[in-house]
Protein backbone atom coordinates (compact mmCIF):
# COMPACT_ATOMS: atom_id res chain seq x y z
CA UNK A 1 0.00 0.00 0.00
CA UNK A 2 1.35 3.69 -0.67
CA UNK A 3 1.42 5.57 2.45
CA UNK A 4 -0.99 8.75 3.04
CA UNK A 5 1.44 11.45 2.51
CA UNK A 6 3.10 9.79 -0.34
CA UNK A 7 2.59 11.17 -3.78
CA UNK A 8 1.21 7.93 -6.35
CA UNK A 9 3.17 7.53 -9.05
CA UNK A 10 1.10 7.15 -12.08
CA UNK A 11 0.80 7.81 -15.50
CA UNK A 12 0.38 11.15 -15.44
CA UNK A 13 3.77 11.52 -13.78
CA UNK A 14 5.98 10.35 -16.30
CA UNK A 15 8.77 12.03 -17.78
CA UNK A 16 10.88 11.41 -20.46
CA UNK A 17 13.72 13.68 -21.47
CA UNK A 18 15.21 12.76 -24.52
CA UNK A 19 18.41 15.08 -23.74
CA UNK A 20 19.30 12.79 -20.73
CA UNK A 21 20.01 10.28 -23.34
CA UNK A 22 21.29 12.31 -26.01
CA UNK A 23 23.49 15.10 -24.82
CA UNK A 24 26.47 12.43 -23.38
CA UNK A 25 27.49 11.86 -26.79
CA UNK A 26 26.48 15.03 -28.84
CA UNK A 27 30.19 16.77 -29.31
CA UNK A 28 30.85 19.72 -26.44
CA UNK A 29 30.77 23.10 -27.92
CA UNK A 30 33.67 23.99 -29.83
CA UNK A 31 32.52 28.23 -29.50
CA UNK A 32 35.46 28.61 -26.77
CA UNK A 33 38.23 27.43 -29.17
CA UNK A 34 37.33 29.35 -31.64
CA UNK A 35 38.22 33.58 -32.98
CA UNK A 36 36.66 35.59 -30.72
CA UNK A 37 34.66 37.84 -33.35
CA UNK A 38 33.44 34.23 -35.16
CA UNK A 39 32.71 32.96 -31.50
CA UNK A 40 31.01 36.61 -31.08
CA UNK A 41 28.67 36.00 -34.00
CA UNK A 42 27.48 32.51 -33.41
CA UNK A 43 26.07 33.64 -29.72
CA UNK A 44 29.39 32.92 -27.44
CA UNK A 45 30.07 34.92 -24.30
CA UNK A 46 31.72 35.17 -21.23
CA UNK A 47 30.14 37.42 -19.18
CA UNK A 48 26.38 38.99 -18.65
CA UNK A 49 25.24 41.69 -20.61
CA UNK A 50 26.18 45.29 -18.17
CA UNK A 51 22.41 46.48 -19.26
CA UNK A 52 20.14 44.51 -20.64
CA UNK A 53 18.21 46.27 -23.90
CA UNK A 54 15.57 47.78 -23.81
CA UNK A 55 12.27 47.51 -25.71
CA UNK A 56 12.44 49.73 -28.17
CA UNK A 57 16.14 48.51 -29.47
CA UNK A 58 14.70 45.04 -29.35
CA UNK A 59 11.64 45.91 -31.67
CA UNK A 60 14.57 48.23 -33.78
CA UNK A 61 16.09 45.24 -34.68
CA UNK A 62 13.19 42.80 -35.03
CA UNK A 63 11.99 45.13 -37.92
CA UNK A 64 15.47 45.02 -39.55
CA UNK A 65 16.13 41.23 -39.16
CA UNK A 66 12.27 39.79 -40.53
CA UNK A 67 12.36 42.03 -43.32
CA UNK A 68 16.14 41.17 -44.45
CA UNK A 69 15.52 37.25 -44.18
CA UNK A 70 12.21 36.78 -45.45
CA UNK A 71 13.54 39.27 -48.26
CA UNK A 72 16.88 37.20 -48.56
CA UNK A 73 14.57 34.02 -48.48
CA UNK A 74 12.26 35.62 -51.44
CA UNK A 75 15.20 36.91 -53.92
CA UNK A 76 16.99 33.18 -53.21
CA UNK A 77 13.98 30.85 -54.16
CA UNK A 78 13.24 32.84 -57.19
CA UNK A 79 16.91 31.99 -58.36
CA UNK A 80 16.78 28.50 -57.85
CA UNK A 81 15.54 26.64 -61.47
CA UNK A 82 13.90 23.65 -59.80
CA UNK A 83 11.78 25.84 -57.42
CA UNK A 84 10.62 27.73 -60.27
CA UNK A 85 9.65 24.30 -62.50
CA UNK A 86 7.88 22.55 -59.22
CA UNK A 87 5.70 25.72 -58.35
CA UNK A 88 7.65 25.97 -54.89
CA UNK A 89 5.97 28.82 -53.16
CA UNK A 90 7.99 32.06 -53.13
CA UNK A 91 8.01 31.89 -49.31
CA UNK A 92 6.63 29.41 -46.98
CA UNK A 93 3.88 30.96 -45.03
CA UNK A 94 5.40 29.23 -41.75
CA UNK A 95 8.22 31.32 -41.99
CA UNK A 96 6.21 34.44 -40.99
CA UNK A 97 5.75 33.21 -37.70
CA UNK A 98 9.26 31.97 -37.57
CA UNK A 99 10.76 35.06 -38.15
CA UNK A 100 8.98 37.06 -35.23
CA UNK A 101 10.53 34.12 -32.72
CA UNK A 102 13.72 34.68 -34.65
CA UNK A 103 14.26 38.14 -33.98
CA UNK A 104 11.73 39.48 -31.21
CA UNK A 105 11.44 36.56 -28.74
CA UNK A 106 15.59 35.31 -29.26
CA UNK A 107 15.49 34.33 -25.57
CA UNK A 108 12.94 31.41 -26.28
CA UNK A 109 13.80 28.15 -26.68
CA UNK A 110 11.78 27.77 -29.17
CA UNK A 111 13.94 30.45 -31.34
CA UNK A 112 17.06 28.58 -30.93
CA UNK A 113 18.71 27.15 -33.91
CA UNK A 114 17.52 23.27 -32.96
CA UNK A 115 14.17 23.87 -32.40
CA UNK A 116 14.13 26.34 -35.43
CA UNK A 117 15.51 23.77 -38.11
CA UNK A 118 14.38 20.29 -36.87
CA UNK A 119 11.10 21.40 -35.62
CA UNK A 120 10.31 22.43 -39.70
CA UNK A 121 12.17 19.15 -40.38
CA UNK A 122 9.90 16.77 -38.00
CA UNK A 123 6.92 18.72 -38.62
CA UNK A 124 7.47 18.56 -42.49
CA UNK A 125 7.99 14.78 -41.97
CA UNK A 126 4.84 14.18 -40.17
CA UNK A 127 2.80 16.56 -42.68
CA UNK A 128 3.95 14.48 -45.75
CA UNK A 129 3.45 11.21 -44.22
CA UNK A 130 0.15 11.94 -43.43
CA UNK A 131 -0.67 13.61 -46.59
CA UNK A 132 0.25 10.93 -48.61
CA UNK A 133 -1.48 8.26 -46.69
CA UNK A 134 -5.16 10.36 -46.57
CA UNK A 135 -4.34 10.72 -50.53
CA UNK A 136 -4.85 6.59 -51.48
CA UNK A 137 -8.53 7.60 -49.96
CA UNK A 138 -10.97 8.57 -53.07
CA UNK A 139 -13.11 11.18 -50.66
CA UNK A 140 -9.27 12.78 -49.69
CA UNK A 141 -10.91 16.40 -50.99
CA UNK A 142 -13.74 15.76 -48.62
CA UNK A 143 -11.50 14.34 -45.44
CA UNK A 144 -8.57 16.83 -46.44
CA UNK A 145 -9.52 18.54 -43.14
CA UNK A 146 -9.35 15.93 -40.77
CA UNK A 147 -5.74 14.73 -42.21
CA UNK A 148 -4.33 18.70 -41.27
CA UNK A 149 -5.73 18.45 -38.24
CA UNK A 150 -4.06 14.95 -37.04
CA UNK A 151 -0.71 16.13 -39.03
CA UNK A 152 -0.50 19.39 -36.85
CA UNK A 153 -1.55 17.31 -33.43
CA UNK A 154 1.47 14.63 -34.35
CA UNK A 155 3.84 17.18 -35.43
CA UNK A 156 3.05 18.64 -32.21
CA UNK A 157 3.88 15.20 -30.42
CA UNK A 158 6.81 14.29 -32.18
CA UNK A 159 8.32 18.00 -31.38
CA UNK A 160 7.49 17.51 -28.05
CA UNK A 161 9.58 14.36 -27.69
CA UNK A 162 12.26 15.27 -29.14
CA UNK A 163 12.75 18.86 -27.96
CA UNK A 164 12.62 20.68 -31.21
CA UNK A 165 9.00 22.50 -30.16
CA UNK A 166 8.93 24.93 -32.99
CA UNK A 167 5.08 26.33 -33.27
CA UNK A 168 5.19 27.82 -37.15
CA UNK A 169 6.51 24.23 -37.76
CA UNK A 170 3.23 23.12 -36.51
CA UNK A 171 1.53 25.35 -39.33
CA UNK A 172 3.84 23.88 -41.70
CA UNK A 173 2.52 20.58 -40.97
CA UNK A 174 -1.21 22.10 -41.66
CA UNK A 175 0.10 23.36 -44.65
CA UNK A 176 1.92 20.08 -46.09
CA UNK A 177 -1.81 18.46 -46.02
CA UNK A 178 -4.28 21.22 -46.29
CA UNK A 179 -2.77 23.78 -49.02
CA UNK A 180 -2.77 22.22 -52.34
CA UNK A 181 0.33 24.21 -53.68
CA UNK A 182 2.60 22.93 -51.12
CA UNK A 183 1.21 19.31 -50.53
CA UNK A 184 1.88 18.63 -54.19
CA UNK A 185 5.63 19.24 -53.22
CA UNK A 186 5.55 16.13 -51.68
CA UNK A 187 8.81 15.10 -50.42
CA UNK A 188 10.33 18.28 -52.12
CA UNK A 189 8.87 20.42 -49.51
CA UNK A 190 12.16 19.47 -47.44
CA UNK A 191 14.62 21.58 -49.99
CA UNK A 192 13.17 25.11 -49.76
CA UNK A 193 12.01 24.64 -46.07
CA UNK A 194 15.61 23.56 -45.38
CA UNK A 195 17.33 26.64 -47.23
CA UNK A 196 14.81 28.75 -46.21
CA UNK A 197 15.95 28.08 -42.55
CA UNK A 198 19.18 28.25 -43.00
CA UNK A 199 18.93 31.50 -44.29
CA UNK A 200 17.28 32.71 -41.87
CA UNK A 201 19.12 31.97 -39.20
CA UNK A 202 22.72 33.38 -40.79
CA UNK A 203 20.75 36.54 -40.97
CA UNK A 204 19.55 35.78 -37.09
CA UNK A 205 23.21 35.42 -36.22
CA UNK A 206 24.58 38.64 -37.92
CA UNK A 207 21.08 40.69 -36.77
CA UNK A 208 20.77 39.44 -33.03
CA UNK A 209 24.55 39.22 -32.02
CA UNK A 210 25.09 43.26 -32.95
CA UNK A 211 23.22 44.25 -29.55
CA UNK A 212 22.02 41.54 -28.30
CA UNK A 213 23.11 37.27 -28.22
CA UNK A 214 21.66 34.53 -30.27
CA UNK A 215 21.63 31.34 -29.91
CA UNK A 216 21.92 30.66 -25.98
CA UNK A 217 22.13 27.60 -26.80
CA UNK A 218 22.69 25.07 -29.82
CA UNK A 219 21.71 22.05 -28.77
CA UNK A 220 20.82 22.23 -25.45
CA UNK A 221 21.06 24.04 -22.27
CA UNK A 222 22.70 20.84 -20.65
CA UNK A 223 25.92 19.54 -20.76
CA UNK A 224 27.01 17.95 -23.57
CA UNK A 225 29.80 16.01 -24.62
CA UNK A 226 30.36 13.80 -20.99
CA UNK A 227 31.35 10.43 -23.36
CA UNK A 228 33.73 12.12 -25.19
CA UNK A 229 35.35 13.63 -22.43
CA UNK A 230 35.69 10.05 -20.64
CA UNK A 231 37.44 8.85 -23.67
CA UNK A 232 39.68 11.23 -24.28
CA UNK A 233 40.43 13.33 -20.95
CA UNK A 234 43.92 14.71 -22.70
CA UNK A 235 41.71 16.49 -25.79
CA UNK A 236 39.24 18.35 -23.07
CA UNK A 237 39.36 22.43 -23.94
CA UNK A 238 41.01 24.32 -21.55
CA UNK A 239 38.12 26.67 -21.42
CA UNK A 240 35.95 23.30 -19.87
CA UNK A 241 38.87 22.03 -17.68
CA UNK A 242 38.58 25.87 -15.78
CA UNK A 243 35.15 25.66 -15.51
CA UNK A 244 34.98 22.21 -13.37
CA UNK A 245 37.57 23.98 -11.50
CA UNK A 246 35.88 27.34 -11.16
CA UNK A 247 32.55 25.05 -10.36
CA UNK A 248 34.36 22.79 -7.77
CA UNK A 249 34.92 26.43 -6.32
CA UNK A 250 31.27 27.70 -6.27
CA UNK A 251 30.43 24.91 -4.74
CA UNK A 252 32.36 25.50 -1.93
CA UNK A 253 30.92 29.13 -1.73
CA UNK A 254 27.36 27.71 -1.95
CA UNK A 255 27.59 25.54 0.96
CA UNK A 256 28.24 28.86 2.84
CA UNK A 257 26.11 30.77 1.60
CA UNK A 258 23.15 28.23 2.39
CA UNK A 259 25.09 27.83 5.91
CA UNK A 260 24.74 32.30 6.06
CA UNK A 261 21.32 33.08 3.90
CA UNK A 262 22.33 36.61 4.30
CA UNK A 263 25.62 36.67 2.88
CA UNK A 264 26.84 38.55 -0.01
CA UNK A 265 27.77 37.12 -3.50
CA UNK A 266 29.58 39.58 -4.65
CA UNK A 267 33.32 37.52 -3.41
CA UNK A 268 32.44 35.07 -6.26
CA UNK A 269 31.34 37.57 -9.01
CA UNK A 270 34.88 39.32 -8.15
CA UNK A 271 36.85 35.87 -8.92
CA UNK A 272 36.81 36.61 -12.65
CA UNK A 273 36.77 32.52 -12.85
CA UNK A 274 33.30 32.10 -14.54
CA UNK A 275 33.93 29.80 -18.06
CA UNK A 276 29.97 30.30 -18.89
CA UNK A 277 27.80 33.62 -18.55
CA UNK A 278 25.33 31.46 -16.32
CA UNK A 279 26.25 28.56 -14.53
CA UNK A 280 23.58 25.61 -13.00
CA UNK A 281 24.21 24.36 -9.99
CA UNK A 282 22.92 21.94 -7.43
CA UNK A 283 21.71 23.48 -3.90
CA UNK A 284 19.34 23.09 -0.98
CA UNK A 285 16.44 20.95 -1.38
CA UNK A 286 13.48 22.73 -1.53
CA UNK A 287 15.08 26.14 -3.12
CA UNK A 288 15.57 27.91 -6.34
CA UNK A 289 18.42 30.23 -6.19
CA UNK A 290 18.68 32.98 -8.65
CA UNK A 291 21.40 35.41 -8.37
CA UNK A 292 23.75 37.14 -11.18
CA UNK A 293 25.92 34.67 -13.71
CA UNK A 294 24.08 31.60 -11.47
CA UNK A 295 20.91 30.09 -11.08
CA UNK A 296 21.67 26.95 -8.08
CA UNK A 297 18.37 24.51 -8.14
CA UNK A 298 17.42 21.28 -5.78
CA UNK A 299 19.36 18.01 -6.19
CA UNK A 300 17.01 15.83 -7.83
CA UNK A 301 14.84 18.52 -9.60
CA UNK A 302 14.28 17.73 -13.50
CA UNK A 303 13.97 20.71 -15.06
CA UNK A 304 13.29 20.77 -19.04
CA UNK A 305 15.51 23.16 -21.40
CA UNK A 306 12.70 25.87 -21.80
CA UNK A 307 12.65 26.34 -18.15
CA UNK A 308 16.22 26.51 -17.68
CA UNK A 309 16.63 28.78 -19.92
CA UNK A 310 14.10 31.16 -18.42
CA UNK A 311 15.80 31.00 -15.24
CA UNK A 312 19.32 31.71 -16.52
CA UNK A 313 17.20 34.50 -18.48
CA UNK A 314 16.50 36.11 -15.30
CA UNK A 315 19.90 35.45 -13.56
CA UNK A 316 21.29 37.71 -16.67
CA UNK A 317 18.69 40.61 -16.01
CA UNK A 318 20.03 40.90 -11.94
Amino acid sequence: MTAPNQPRRGLSRWHFDIDKYVNPFFPPSVLPRLPSPVAHFLGYRTHAPAHPLGNLAMIFWAIIGVFCSLAIIGAVAQQVPSFESRLVPIIIGSFGAAAVLDFYAIESPLAQPRNAILGQMVSALIGISICKLFALSPHFAAVRWLGASLACACATAMMALTGTVHPPAGATALMAVLDPDVAALGWFLFLPLLLGCILMLAVALLINNIQRRFPYYWWSPGETGQFWRRKGPDTEPEAERAEERAGQRRTSYERKVDEESGSSSGDLESSGELAKMVSVMSGREGQIVIRRGRVIIPEGLSLRPEEILSLETLSERL
